[in-house]
């Protein structure tokens, strides 16, 4: 297996988790096969959404990890999709969990894999980015895993404050199409 890491999930499993044999050896770089049943586990990427809120100033919500990995830093409001939850859903669900603020629409951007440290172990997550309104952008509040809201100006939104790299990867994407727009408004 190319990611031998010691905290990559498919390293821990060592038993089937259909019939409990300890045959459960590496079939690919993402997989791992039972020996006796022949079950194959895929590590396949959990979703995880983030949210693009701009108020009417046009400065840009950003909050502050409260909890690690990446405890202190920069962040944008999102988190985990539940089972059953549409990618929307899961974005509104996490801006109102983290901020109290209600979206009333959420259009998907563009897309970026993570690797999320969690418990220890790494979580490979597909973070989607979506551009959010919302009901009212006064009011917000840090909640859940937040420590604080902010409202940067694009000016000030730099992408190395932000500590997950999937998230700084995509406030960096975020400056570019901010920058595009602005020289296609002159």
């Amino acid at each position: 297996m190319p990611n031998t890491e010691r905290n990559h999930l498919l390293h821990i499993f060592s038993c089937c988790p259909k019939c409990g044999s300890g045959r459960f050896a590496v079939d690919t770089e993402k997989s791992k096969r039972c020996e006796d049943c022949g079950f194959v586990y895929f590590m396949n990427p959990s979703a995880s959404t983030v949210a693009v809120i701009i108020d009417e100033e046009n400065r840009l919500m950003v909050v502050r990890r409260s909890k690690e990995p990446a405890k202190g830093t920069l962040d944008l409001p999102g988190g985990f999709c539940d089972c059953h939850e549409t990618g929307e859903e899961g974005v509104r669900r996490e801006v109102m969990e983290e901020t109290g603020l209600e979206v009333t629409e959420a259009r998907y951007l563009f897309s970026l894999p993570n690797m999320y440290r969690y418990s220890g172990l790494d979580i490979p997550t597909l973070d989607l980015f979506f551009l959010c309104k919302v009901k009212e952008t006064k009011g917000a509040t840090a909640m859940d895993d937040a420590g604080e809201v902010l409202w940067l100006p694009w000016q000030d939104v730099k992408p190395a404050d932000f500590g997950l790299k999937s998230i700084s990867l995509g406030v960096a994407r975020l400056l570019e199409l901010h920058a595009v727009s602005l020289a296609n408004a002159r």
